[in-house]
Order: structure tokens, then sequence, then C-alpha cells
């Protein structure tokens, strides 16, 4: 009787042992699932915010790629190229086969364009160039015409050099030149220069 009692409560016991054993697994294995599961999930989910802001940074960086250098602005002779500092910029009739003849005290009315100014990302860069100058400098050139500043002007839009004595010129963005207009022709008096230029 004691025998049969012992062997009932061994089994009962080794019943028991199997059963947790099992339950365990399972809930082990359940854990388990639900963390590889969450983990699946996360890994293919961006963070919103952190996508918004990114798109965000790089917009505002094309944008400011795009003033950096050399670029087309809307003024009253229509879009034409300006410096980074959105002053205008012109060609000189005079200058012929690729040289400039812009020198003395030309120069220092008419500033050159230096070679390395950067270009905008939205102008054709094919059209740009450069010229070495006498002084050794490098000019910057769009379609062969070297490039210049006018000394009058002193704020973007400001374009008191077009049509100059007739030979100085603004150029639109595929750097075509663009003759004096009517205006532009009525005022060159008013722009004392002390050379022939």
């Amino acid at each position: 009787m004691k025998l049969r009692t012992l062997g009932t409560l061994v089994v009962g016991v080794a019943v028991v042992a199997a059963c947790g054993g099992e339950g365990g697994g399972d809930a082990t294995t359940l854990a388990t699932t639900e963390e590889e599961v969450t983990t699946t999930a996360d890994a293919g989910q961006e963070d919103p915010a952190t996508t918004t802001t990114a798109a965000s940074d790089e917009a505002t960086t094309t944008a400011a790629e795009m003033m950096d250098g050399v670029h087309a602005a809307d003024t009253d002779l229509g879009s034409i190229l300006v410096d980074p500092d959105g002053l205008t910029l012109y060609v000189f009739t005079a200058d012929s086969d690729g040289e400039s003849a812009c020198y003395d005290q030309c120069a220092q009315t008419w500033p050159a364009l230096a070679a390395d100014t950067p270009i905008s990302s939205d102008l054709d860069p094919a059209i740009f160039g450069s010229i070495e100058r006498t002084d050794g400098t490098q000019q910057l050139t769009v379609n062969g015409m070297p490039l210049y500043l006018f000394a009058s002007d002193s704020a973007p839009g400001d374009v008191n050099g077009q049509g100059v004595n007739d030979v100085w010129f603004v150029v639109d963005a595929e750097g075509n030149m663009l003759e004096a207009s009517a205006a532009a022709a009525d005022e060159e008096e008013d722009v004392a220069l002390d050379y022939d230029y």
C-alpha cells in the first residue's frame, strides 16, 4: 500500500514538472516572438519628425547652393546674371577675341569678376569660362565675353551700367547680351566717367 502511494506520488510530481516545463517553454517562446515582432516592426519605420527635418534641411541647402554664386535675378530689365551678392554683371563690347580691353581707370569703374566665382546650380556651367588678364589674374566669362561689375551699382537690382556709352550691357541667364533699353539710354548722360568707355 505504501509503495503504491509513493509510486503515485512520484508519477504525479513528474507530470506536474513536465507540464510546468512545457508551460514555461511556451511563455518564453511567446515572449521571444512578441519581442521579435516589435523589433521587426520598429526597424521598418522612421521617426516622422526626423524625416521631415531632413527633407527641410535638404531643401534649404539646395536653395542656398543655388544662390551661392553667379545666378539669374529678376530686375527692371528682366532676368539677368548677377554676382553672389546680387549685383548686376555686364559685358563690354570693346572686348574682342576673349580678351579684356578694360584696364587702369576703366577697371576701377568696371571691376572684373574673378574667375573663381562659383556658378549657381540653376545655370548651365557650359556657357562659363575664364580668361587671363594682363596682370595675370583670371576673369570669368560667359559665352566667351568677360564679365564685369559696375562701381555705381550699390544694391541688388541696380542696373545703372546698362547702355553706358552704348558699349556696356547686361546679359540674360543664357549669357546673351541685352541691348540698352530706352530708359537706360536716356539716363546714360547722368553717369560721369573719367575715360572713354
